[in-house]
C-alpha cells in the first residue's frame, strides 16, 4: 500500500510551457507519476477506461482481508488515520491534560476502546439498565415511551425522528417524523427472492439467534426470538417506501399539526411522545411517509407486546454490539461485515479504535488536525479551484440550448448564491458538556450518542445555523445541502496519493478536486432532487413548465443508460436510485475539464509522461475513482446505496462526453461508444 502525505497547498503548481502550435511536441515531461503508472494497456481506453486507467494498481494491490474495498479512498484514509493515531496517542500520554479538555476526552475515549480487558470484564452489563427498562414495559403507551427514550441514545426505534431545516422555510428548524431504519440495510432485503438476498435473510436470522444465545437465551428461546424479530421487521418494512420512492421531496413533505398526526395514529399520543423526546411545545411536524405511520398503527394493534419488547432489545443490542465483549463483537462483525460486505477478517484493534474515536470525537480531533497537520493555504487553494468551477458553470448555463432565459436567470442566481464552505469551520461545535472517562468504552459511546441527540434537540425553535458543518476537516468526502444551498469540502480533499512533497499538476487537481469534488457537489444543486430547491434552499418550483419537462426527459435518458450497466452476473445498476449521483458525476467531470482548459497546462500541447493535457485530465478523473470492491460489497451497494459502483462513475459519464471521445479516439466499435444522439447532455 502506498504511503501518502498531505501536500503543501499553494497557488504554484507544476505548470507546463504554453505552446499554441498544433505540431507534435518534440519533448515530453517525465516524472514518477501515479496517474500513468497504473495504466493497464491490455485494455483499450474505449473498451473499459476504468480498467485501462487503474487495473495495474488493482493487480498490485488486492483487497485486504480486513477491508471491503481498496483504492484511492483507502490509501488516503490510511494517511489521515496516521495523523489521527498520533493525536490519540499523544492525548493518552498527556497525563497533565485538564479534565474536560479536548485532549483529555480524546485520550480517555481512545484508551477505553483499547482497554480490552475491561471491555471483556464488563460484557453487556452497561446495557442492563436499558434492558430492564424494556422488560418493565406492560402496554403500548409504555412501549412508545421507552421507544422515544431509546431515540435519545441513537437506538433504532419504531419510527424515525429528527430536527432539521423546514424544506419550505429553510431558515427555520422543524420536527420530522419518518419511516424507521431496519436491521437489514434496506427494505427490499426483506422481500426480494433472488438467491443472494434469500441467503442474506437466512444469515440474518442465524445472526439474531446467535446474538440472543450470547445474551444467555437457550437454543429454543433464541430461535423463537429470531423468528419473531424477523417477522416483525418484515411487517415494518412492508410499510416503508422503496428507495426510488424516497427521491421525491414533495411526497416526503407532509406538514401536519399534532392533532392531525394523532388522527393518523390513534394509538400514539403524540404530545406525550414529544415530551419524552424532549420537545414540550411542538405543535407541528413534517411527516415524511404518512403511509408508514398508518401501517405502524396497524402493527401496534396487531403484534403482541412481547414481540415489540424483543424488537427494542434487539435494536439496543445491535446498536452497541461493536462496543461489547469479543464474542458479541465477532458475531456482529460476521454478519454486517463478512456476509454483507465480504470482509474476511477484522481490522487490527488499533485501526478500529482510531476510526471509532474519530467518528465519535471528530469535532475535537479536527481542531488538533487543523492546527498541527494541515498545510497553510489549503483553504485558499480549494476556494480557487471551486470558484473557477463555478465560473465555467455559469458559462454553461448561459449557453444551454434547451433552457429559456427566464429559467436561466434563476439558475444563475442559485449558482451565484451557493455557499462554498471549504477546509474547516470558522466556529467549532461546543462539546464541553460531554462526559468521557477511561472506565467504560460502551458508556463513552452512549454519552456521545446523548450529546449528539441533545445537540439536535436544541435546534428546535431556533433559526438554522448556516455556519454548521456536518463533516470534519479530516473526513475525505464532501456534500451539498439543498436546504442551505451550500457545498462543504473538508480540508483533506487536497490529498493526492503519490505526490508526496510536491504539488500535483493542474490536470490532477482539476480532475480530482475540481471534477469529482467541486463540480460534482455544485451539480447536486441541479440534479433531479437539488433542482427542486430555489436559491434560498426552499422546496419551491423555480422552473417554467416547459423547461422542467425538458430536464426530466434528459434525466430519463441517464436513468436508462445506467440501468443497462451490469455489475455482477444479473445485477444491474439501479438507474432511478442513482440518477442524482450520476447527474452530478456527469456535470462534475465536464465542469472540471472546462475549468482545466483555462489553465496554462490545459492550453499546452506538451506531453506529460506521454499523454497530452486532455488525456491526462481524464486519466486523473479515473484516478479519483480508483476503487475496487468485493462482490458482496458491490451487491450491497446496488441494494442500499444511491451511488453507482466506481467503474460506472468513470465509464458512465465519460461515455457521454465528446471531448473524451476526441482525446482517446473512441470509435463506434468500442464498448464504451454511445451514439452522439443518445449521449446525455444536461448541464
Amino acid at each position: 500500500m502506498k504511503k501518502t502525505a498531505i501536500l503543501l497547498a499553494a497557488p504554484a503548481i507544476l505548470l507546463l510551457a504554453c505552446n499554441s502550435s498544433t505540431k507534435k511536441p518534440e519533448s515530453s515531461i517525465k516524472i514518477t507519476d501515479p496517474v500513468t503508472e497504473h495504466i493497464d494497456s491490455s485494455f483499450a481506453p474505449g473498451k473499459n477506461f476504468f480498467l485501462f486507467a487503474n487495473n495495474t494498481w488493482f493487480k498490485q494491490n488486492p483487497i485486504p482481508s480486513s477491508e471491503k474495498s481498496n483504492g484511492i479512498f483507502r490509501t488516503i484514509q490510511d494517511t489521515i488515520n496516521e495523523s489521527i493515531r498520533k493525536i490519540c496517542e499523544s492525548s493518552v500520554a498527556d497525563t497533565k491534560s485538564q479534565k474536560g479538555s479536548n485532549k483529555q476526552k480524546i485520550g480517555d475515549f481512545y484508551f477505553s476502546g483499547m482497554d480490552t480487558a475491561n471491555i471483556e470484564k464488563a460484557g453487556f452489563s452497561k446495557l442492563n439498565e436499558e434492558f430492564n427498562k424494556i422488560d418493565a414495559v406492560k402496554n403500548i403507551p409504555e412501549l412508545l415511551a421507552e421507544s422515544a427514550h431509546l431515540q435519545t441514545i441513537e437506538v433504532v426505534s419504531v419510527f424515525g425522528f429528527g430536527i432539521g431545516p423546514d424544506e419550505k422555510n429553510s431558515s427555520q428548524n422543524a420536527v420530522y417524523l419518518t419511516q424507521c431504519s431496519l436491521g437489514l440495510p434496506e427494505r427490499d432485503y426483506y422481500f426480494n427472492t433472488d438467491s443472494r438476498t434469500v441467503n442474506v435473510r437466512a444469515e440474518y436470522a442465524k445472526h439474531i439467534k446467535s446474538m440472543f444465545l450470547l445474551l444467555g437465551n437457550d437454543d429454543k428461546a433464541a430461535s423463537a426470538n429470531s423468528a419473531g424479530i424477523l417477522k416483525l421487521e418484515t411487517a415494518i418494512a412492508k410499510g416503508c417506501r422503496k428507495m426510488e420512492a424516497l427521491r421525491d421531496p414533495y411526497k416526503n413533505y407532509n406538514k401536519m399539526s399534532i392533532a392531525q398526526v394523532n388522527k393518523l395514529t390513534p394509538s400514539i399520543k403524540w404530545p406525550e411522545i414529544m415530551n419524552h423526546l424532549g420537545l414540550k411545545n411542538a405543535d407541528t411536524v413534517i411527516v415524511g411517509q404518512p403511509e408508514f405511520f398508518t401501517a405502524l398503527e396497524t402493527n401496534l394493534n396487531k403484534i403482541n407486546i412481547a414481540d415489540w419488547k424483543l424488537y427494542l432489545k434487539w435494536s439496543l443490542l445491535n446498536t452497541y454490539a461493536d462496543c461489547l465483549n469479543k464474542k458479541i463483537e465477532n458475531e456482529h462483525f460476521y454478519f454486517y461485515s463478512t456476509v454483507l460486505d465480504g470482509i474476511k477478517d477484522q481490522k487490527p484493534r488499533l485501526k478500529k479504535i482510531i476510526e471509532s474515536t474519530d467518528g465519535s470525537l471528530g469535532e475535537l480531533i479536527g481542531q488538533v488536525y487543523v492546527d498541527e497537520y494541515l498545510p497553510k493555504g489549503t483553504k485558499e487553494k480549494l476556494l480557487e479551484i471551486g470558484n473557477n468551477i463555478r465560473d465555467v458553470y455559469a458559462e454553461h448555463i448561459k449557453a444551454l440550448d434547451w433552457m429559456t432565459d427566464i429559467t436561466k436567470q434563476k439558475a444563475l442566481s442559485k449558482l451565484n448564491k451557493i455557499n462554498m464552505k471549504v477546509g474547516y469551520p470558522d466556529k467549532w461545535k461546543d462539546m464541553s458538556n460531554l462526559e468521557i472517562d477511561r472506565s467504560s468504552y460502551v458508556q463513552n459511546n452512549i454519552n456521545v450518542s446523548k450529546w449528539k441527540y441533545n445537540f439536535m434537540i436544541n435546534k428546535y425553535g431556533k433559526p438554522v445555523d448556516r455556519n454548521e458543518w456536518e463533516m470534519f476537516p479530516q473526513t475525505y468526502n464532501a456534500y451539498y445541502s439543498p436546504t442551505n444551498n451550500e457545498i462543504v469540502v473538508p480540508a483533506c480533499n487536497i490529498i493526492v496519493p503519490g505526490f508526496e512533497g510536491r504539488m500535483p499538476d493542474d490536470a490532477v487537481l482539476y480532475g480530482i478536486v475540481g471534477g469529482s469534488t467541486f463540480g460534482h457537489e455544485i451539480t447536486h444543486g441541479f440534479d433531479d432532487q437539488g433542482s427542486l430547491y430555489d436559491e434560498n434552499g426552499n422546496l419551491k418550483d423555480w422552473w417554467t413548465k416547459e423547461d422542467r419537462e425538458k430536464f426530466v426527459a434528459k434525466t430519463k435518458v441517464i436513468v436508462q443508460q445506467y440501468n443497462n450497466y451490469i455489475v455482477l452476473d444479473s445485477v444491474h445498476v439501479k438507474g432511478e436510485n442513482s440518477q442524482g449521483e450520476n447527474i452530478a458525476d456527469l456535470g462534475g467531470v465536464i465542469m472540471g475539464f472546462e475549468a482545466f482548459k483555462k489553465t496554462k497546462q490545459g492550453q499546452s500541447t506538451e506531453l506529460f509522461n506521454g499523454y497530452n493535457s486532455a488525456q491526462r485530465y481524464f486519466l486523473s478523473y479515473a484516478y479519483a475513482w480508483m476503487v475496487n470492491r468485493t462482490d458482496a460489497s458491490l451487491a450491497k451497494q446496488i441494494m442500499s446505496d444511491v451511488h453507482s459502483p466506481a467503474e460506472f462513475r468513470i465509464n458512465g459519464p465519460l461515455s457521454d462526453i465528446d471531448d473524451f471521445y476526441s482525446a482517446f479516439n473512441i470509435k463506434n466499435e468500442d464498448a464504451m461508444y454511445r451514439a452522439s444522439d443518445v449521449r446525455v447532455r444536461i448541464w
